[in-house]
């Protein structure tokens, strides 16, 4: 039977340090288990648990009880950022994840930096941190990891994303004074979620793809802001996991430089290559999510197993669930791994 409490594994994972086995989470965010499944069963549901922390608790609670996740993570969305920095947010449905509907900003050059020491005080983000408070409070050995959307996807959120990507290269001036700007949102923003009792930080920069950006603009842009939101998180104590999507090949030589504690990678990536090609790296995933949305159960305890029997450090989905995924087979997936 293990000594070791979820907070407790998690933690010595992210720290380097053996354990029994390996953690099984879904940080939330992005990448969230607020399944249609999950909501059915507890009753507390999307798009409403967005805007309420009482609902944004006990949905979180959910997840918890009814995956075998080992984490509480909070929120369910990549929206909280741009809404607060001023972009309209359709927050979608119960089945369907919240957009943004309109940017705030035309160019890099329109933006307009103005103080967010107010924004973080009200709406959404005073939402996520009192969930936050809560869970914490209620559930003191189980890790609570607050999500961030990552520098990159935050600015094309508040920028027309088709304008910005093309600053990043055309008017790289402006587009480092918003990356900036939003990377100080996002410290800020970080911050709060640590006071509250986020026990870990998970960043989600799906914007930030070696597929679209191409080495020199990663290297140039998301590394660079990546990582100096990972030192300010680090300053205060606390782990950060980073998820990467896509196809890495084009940065991986890239990711020692990565300041986080873990690398998360999509479905495609082979994890145990990456670890022997990389033996420092923090290794999380990449159980498939078209696996975990269409397969059998069996099959995906197949997939489960392999990557236990790989090494993976944390097992994890490898990128963002459909709702319609079901629970019988996310129950597969950390059943399996609590088998160890």
């Amino acid at each position: 039977m293990s000594n070791f409490t979820p907070k407790e594994r998690l933690l010595k994972v992210l720290h380097k340090e053996k354990t029994d086995r390996p953690p099984v989470i879904c940080p939330g965010g992005m990448m969230n288990a607020a399944i249609v499944d999950v909501m059915n069963r507890g009753g507390h549901v999307l798009p409403i648990a967005h805007s309420d922390d009482k609902l944004m608790a006990e949905l979180a609670v959910d997840v918890f009880t009814n995956t075998g996740f080992e984490n509480l993570g909070i929120p369910f969305c990549m929206t909280v950022e741009p809404e607060v920095l001023g972009s309209a947010v359709d927050y979608g449905s119960m089945k369907c994840e919240p957009k943004i509907t309109q940017e705030v900003f035309s160019s890099s050059s329109a933006v307009d930096f103005r103080e967010f020491a107010v924004m973080l005080q009200t709406g959404r983000v005073n939402t996520v941190m009192q969930a936050t408070y809560s869970v914490a409070r209620r559930f003191p050995d189980i890790p609570v990891i607050g999500n961030l959307t990552g520098p990159v996807s935050t600015a094309a959120s508040i920028v027309d994303p088709m304008v910005f990507l093309k600053d990043l290269r055309r008017n790289p001036l402006a587009a480092h004074k918003v990356m900036e700007y939003v990377s100080d949102f996002l410290i800020a923003y970080a911050a709060l979620m640590i006071d509250n009792g986020a026990d870990v930080i998970s960043i989600a920069d799906p914007t930030a793809t070696g597929e679209i950006l191409g080495p020199r603009i990663f290297c140039e842009y998301p590394l660079v802001y990546i990582n100096k939101i990972v030192e300010a998180i680090h300053s205060q104590g606390v782990p950060v996991i980073v998820h990467i999507c896509g196809n890495i090949n084009a940065v991986k030589h890239t990711l020692p430089e990565l300041k986080a504690d873990a690398i998360s990678t999509d479905a495609m990536v082979n994890l145990r290559k990456l670890k022997e090609e990389f033996p420092k790296l923090v290794t999380m995933g990449n159980v498939s999510t078209y696996l975990l949305e269409m397969a059998t159960p069996e099959k995906v305890v197949h997939n489960t197993r392999h990557l236990l029997q790989e090494g993976i450090d944390i097992i994890a989905p490898a990128c963002g669930l459909s709702t319609s995924t079901p629970l019988d087979n996310i129950k597969a997936m950390s059943g399996t791994v609590k088998e160890k």
